[in-house]
């Protein structure tokens, strides 16, 4: 038996980018649906500096966008684009800028419990669509339980800081590996697309894995 294609989906949960990247990349599969892949996500944060119980969004974004013009392309940009890939990006409902450390342990317990493409999807849409703090543990006990998973279970983990140290190492390592920008998807260890590029352009990277 052939093992399926790993798919490592390099991206951070408050990255608007990775969301659409994320979308594309299941898209791009469906487009090849005699090979069988298995995505992977793996944890990347923007900004691993921020504290726990994060920081005010319009003052941060402020802090990094000093035009704000700019800012307004950008989010314009994006608005647009997710339309197109059935993604509502509610930038004005946002009012935290997380650490997304706890956010990707939950990812991590969820891939285990078979459940990670649906907490994934309730992260992103929780942040971008709803506004909700996806750093509050609270909130990831919310999307856990309507995923399937036990909420007092993850509650414990995280309150224990059960991988925390696990997501700061994958972090690091994505870093020291050359990544600088997210998302960064790699197709069974041979062949990487940066950014979220078209389901037809991913579609020729996982051509070119299975050549590989």
């Amino acid at each position: 038996m052939n093992q399926p294609m790993i798919v490592d989906v390099v991206a951070d949960v408050v990255c608007p980018w990775c969301y659409l990247g994320w979308r594309r990349v299941k898209a791009a599969m469906a487009l090849r649906p005699d090979i069988e892949a298995k995505l992977i996500w793996r944890p990347y944060q923007l900004d691993p500096t921020l504290p726990e119980e994060g920081v005010d969004r319009k003052a941060y974004m402020a802090s990094k966008f000093k035009d704000p013009e700019r800012l307004k392309v950008v989010h314009e940009a994006l608005v647009s684009g997710g339309a197109d890939d059935r993604i509502t990006f509610n930038f004005a409902v946002i009012d935290r800028s997380p650490n997304t450390n706890a956010a990707h342990r939950l990812i991590r317990w969820a891939l285990t419990a078979g459940v990670q493409d649906a907490v994934v999807e309730a992260l992103f849409a929780a942040y971008f669509t709803e506004g909700r703090d996806i750093g509050d543990p609270m909130v990831l006990a919310d999307i856990a339980e309507a995923a399937g998973m036990e909420r007092l279970v993850v509650l414990q983990l995280l309150s224990e800081g059960a991988d925390r140290e696990s997501v700061t190492r994958e972090h690091s390592m994505a870093v020291q590996g050359g990544v600088t920008g997210v998302p960064y998807v790699i197709f069974g260890g041979k062949v990487a697309v940066v950014g979220a590029e078209s389901p037809e352009r991913i579609a020729e990277a996982i051509d070119q894995a299975v050549r590989a």
